[in-house]
């Protein structure tokens, strides 16, 4: 008897378990998948190489990316900026001040012209207060922890 009854305990925990997976937002299920992924790899959430700071640099540079492709007014490699006057020329390196990872290397792009003025990172900007913020919820709005 003792075993029949352990066995629908079992389940009736297992149910609430589920249950409790499917009232979670998108949002909060990619959140817990990206914990459970850093754990597994090793990483840590915040700190010198963590999670953080790693979704921090990817989220900065494709924003970079993308307001390069706006100024420009065509993608990467696309033969519509042949003969232009005006392509992308390569990137530097930058490092910025976050509040929570710290001290994040960049690669902003250039253009031939010099006339790339980012918004997302400010020229002779260092210091990015609310980006640890705006990341996360960028990232956990997609619905996807895939990197």
């Amino acid at each position: 008897m003792l075993g029949e009854e352990g066995a629908v305990m079992t389940a009736t925990l297992d149910d609430v378990t589920k249950k409790k997976l499917a009232e979670q937002s998108a949002e909060q299920q990619a959140a817990t998948e990206l914990v459970r992924l850093a754990k597994e790899q090793g990483l840590s959430l915040t700190g010198p190489d963590g999670l953080l700071k790693q979704l921090t640099k990817t989220v900065l540079e494709t924003a970079l990316n993308e307001e390069m492709t706006e100024h420009l007014g065509y993608e990467k490699h696309d033969p519509a900026g042949a003969g232009t006057g005006n392509v992308r020329n390569g990137t530097r390196g930058k490092s910025v001040l976050t509040e929570h990872s710290g001290h994040v290397e960049i690669e902003v792009p250039r253009d031939r012209a010099g006339a790339f003025a980012p918004q997302i990172v400010r020229k002779r900007q260092r210091r990015l207060n609310g980006v640890d913020e705006i990341v996360l919820s960028l990232v956990l709005s997609q619905g996807s922890c895939r990197f």
